[in-house]
């Protein structure tokens, strides 16, 4: 890496059904040169000693052997999920190269989703919405709850 140039981040693509999220790959360009793996596939020889990180995202690109041995310069993989059973760790180690995760990136929001769908089986929210717009027709046989009225008020639908 000549002095003043960007240290080389190996991605999956930008955009797309699997790629970087086009934000985050916004954010990434101004610390990192992101290459993809079209662009290292297309110019193997020069890309493959650039790169020195892997940023995996949604688990993609896959890490396996042949990808770590062809990249001689790489220091670390960097995970954006919060675990890593999908990858190799004992491989990946093996070959000298450090693994960075993010675990407490998405507790919170994890809690929120979680508190919510308990909360909204409790309550039998979804139950509630579907009697709500469509009425009791839409139930085969007959629901536990029905209410023939169109006063709700002495109904609970949801918290």
């Amino acid at each position: 890496m000549a002095e003043g140039e960007l240290p080389a981040v190996l991605i999956l693509d930008i955009g797309g059904t699997h790629g970087v999220l086009e934000d985050l790959a916004a954010l990434l360009k101004k610390h990192f040169h992101l290459i993809t793996m079209k662009e290292l596939l297309g110019n193997k020889e020069e890309m493959r000693k650039k790169i020195q990180s892997v940023f995996v995202f949604e688990c993609r690109p896959t890490i396996d052997c042949e990808l770590l041995e062809s990249l001689p310069n790489l220091k670390v993989i960097a995970n954006s999920g919060v675990g890593v059973d999908h990858l190799d760790l004992k491989m990946i180690s093996s070959f000298g190269v450090k693994v960075t995760n993010t675990p407490h990136a998405v507790a919170d929001p994890t809690a929120d989703i979680g508190m919510a769908l308990m909360l909204a089986s409790a309550r039998r929210l979804v139950e509630g919405s579907v009697l709500n717009f469509l009425g009791c027709s839409c139930f085969f046989g007959t629901p536990r709850f029905c209410c023939e009225r169109d006063d709700l008020s002495e109904s609970i639908f949801g918290i």
